[in-house]
């Protein structure tokens, strides 16, 4: 059985293009909840991610509300992933039983890969602006 992928840095770019889309203003998480189709909560643990990062930011207050802290034009998809993935691994390399050489050997040749793969994932994330999503 196929496990459940990890939607949170699609929800995080979703979310980012919308506010990208509303220069200016205040948008609050319900409103922001909508489109994506999550739920208000799970959107402010999202935020919450990107406003740590430097990316978004919130006002608080019954006028308050999420904004973009970096133009369109500058905040990347290698931003988006590195604020909701950390340095999680690519890969989700399994540990061995410690007895067992092979699974050491593997191990650490698989976390090798996972280094390349995160360097290939950035860098082909930061060709891609929340601007770009903007474009028809």
């Amino acid at each position: 059985m196929a496990h459940a992928t990890n939607t949170q840095f699609s929800v995080a770019v979703h979310l980012a293009t919308l506010l990208a889309g509303r220069p200016g203003e205040l948008v609050d998480s319900v409103e922001l909840a909508l489109s994506p189709a999550t739920n208000p909560v799970h959107a402010r643990r999202i935020l919450g991610r990107l406003r740590e990062a430097g990316l978004v930011h919130s006002h608080a207050g019954p006028k308050g509300g999420w904004s973009l802290s970096v133009p369109p034009e500058a905040l990347t998809l290698a931003d988006i992933w590195t604020a909701i993935n950390a340095d999680s691994p690519v890969l989700g390399v399994h540990l061995p039983n410690p007895a067992c050489p092979i699974g050491q050997t593997v191990t650490t040749n698989l976390h090798r890969q996972d280094t390349l793969a995160r360097q290939a994932l950035l860098t082909t994330l930061s060709q891609t602006t929340i601007a770009h999503l903007l474009t028809p």
